[in-house]
């Protein structure tokens, strides 16, 4: 059972705390469902070594270190590979190396100079195994909550935290629709990665404008196209593989959307071209990855013939 009365106290006081006193009941329905494969993944969280980190960075990556043994470091990377695949990362565990598809790191470098997260309480929509809500916590916020209904991810996120301990940042294996609305209640609240799967994206943009208080600061990151403030690209079927991608806007297009959902002070800080570099197979994930749904012959396009992942980062005020 995970224990979230952490969680309510630590928000005790706040505009969270009607909503945190009653998460635990949330969790533990969730919890009583469960999943086919929880069952094996819980066996592989059972076999991680008992192991008290000595040396702790979530500043400049995620490193866990404490002198221990060869045979004490393959139990941990055993245990490990026994919840891949691992996309979100890398992690660096106690001498084990978990290099996961995608660079995370990269992207949290371009994300971090624009924000100030220091003292903040922080929402992660779409936060995956947890890896930039460390960072987070690295970069000085009071608090982190991640939600995302992949129970994989949940229990990648569980496998760090068994190590760190740590009662200032927690995973809930929900989709960002159970949340209550209206919370007001975050400083920051992200959504990476997370803008061209919903169907409804200025739906999305009002709901993550619902959980931030009054001058509280969203940070999307999204994939985008070029053009003008009138270009938009609606897949046909599939991009890059993907059947749920919905809207790719321009960056003007983009801009404008999140104006009319209220937003003010929006701008851009960051546009990168996605490389085979960030994100690729590994043996921690051993599917296939970028450069198998980009085109052979001319890598600026998918294989389906669309503009190739082109990611921007936006920042906008409540």
């Amino acid at each position: 059972m995970i224990d979230l009365s952490p969680l309510a106290r630590r928000l005790a006081g706040t505009p969270l705390a009607e909503w945190a006193a009653t998460v635990q009941a949330q969790l533990d329905v969730k919890m009583d469902k469960g999943h086919g494969d929880l069952e094996r993944w819980q066996s592989a969280l059972d076999a991680l070594p008992n192991v008290v980190p000595s040396e702790i960075d979530l500043l400049n990556g995620l490193t866990l270190d404490t002198a221990c043994d060869d045979a004490t470091r393959a139990q941990m990377r055993q245990a490990l590979l026994g919840l891949s695949p691992w996309r979100k990362g890398p992690f660096d565990l106690f001498g084990v190396h978990v290099d996961t598809e995608w660079h995370s790191d990269w992207k949290w470098s371009r994300v971090a100079p624009h924000i100030d997260l220091k003292g903040k309480r922080i929402l992660d929509v779409g936060c995956g195994n947890g890896y930039y809500m460390w960072r987070m916590l690295g970069a000085g916020a009071h608090s982190v909550i991640g939600v995302d209904p992949n129970w994989l991810f949940f229990c990648q996120f569980q496998a760090v935290q068994r190590f760190l301990q740590q009662e200032a940042v927690w995973h809930l294996p929900f989709p960002f629709e159970d949340l209550p609305p209206n919370l007001e209640g975050f400083d920051t609240v992200f959504s990476m990665g997370v803008f061209y799967h919903r169907r409804s994206p200025i739906e999305h943009l009002l709901a993550l404008k619902d959980c931030l208080v009054k001058g509280g600061e969203l940070v999307l990151e999204t994939l985008v196209i070029e053009g003008d403030v009138n270009q938009v690209l609606v897949p046909e079927d599939r991009y890059a593989q993907m059947r749920n991608v919905w809207f790719l806007p321009s960056i003007a297009a983009l801009e404008r959307w999140l104006r009319r959902a209220g937003f003010s002070d929006v701008r851009c800080v960051d546009v990168s071209i996605t490389t085979v570099e960030e994100q690729r197979a590994t043996e921690w994930m051993k599917f296939q990855s970028l450069s198998d749904y980009l085109d052979p012959n001319d890598p600026s396009k998918t294989i389906e013939g669309l503009p190739a992942p082109m990611r921007a980062v936006i920042v906008a005020k409540k």
